[in-house]
């Protein structure tokens, strides 16, 4: 898994690596089951502090994308991989409408027309 940052981004580092293993997921690269690296770890080959992984895991735990468990590490869930498909979308329909000078009022009735 192969996680990229861009430190010049206006994007917080927490979420440039959630948004990575979101990718990985979305990709297959990561499947159900498979362990995340270790925070430590994954923060010396990013070179971040260990808190801003440990920050990430937490956001991609409470979208129901990995479980966190002392001693057992972090793991994807089944069943997450739609679900990090369907929030890759969404952030993409987000970034688009507002690259569009869209409103979130004018964005949320395009998707209520389609619903």
């Amino acid at each position: 898994m192969l996680i990229r940052l861009d430190p010049g981004s206006t994007e917080p580092l927490f979420a440039q690596i959630a948004a990575g293993v979101r990718a990985a997921v979305a990709a297959g690269e990561v499947r159900p089951g498979d362990r995340l690296p270790p925070a430590r770890e994954l923060a010396e080959s990013l070179d971040v502090n260990m808190h801003t992984v440990l920050r990430a895991y937490a956001a991609l735990r409470d979208e129901g994308l990995v479980d966190m468990r002392r001693r057992r590490g972090v793991i994807v869930q089944a069943g997450g991989d739609a679900r990090a498909q369907l929030l890759a979308a969404a952030r993409a329909l987000v970034e688009e409408s507002r690259r569009q000078g869209l409103t979130r009022a004018e964005a949320q009735q395009l998707i209520e027309e389609v619903w």
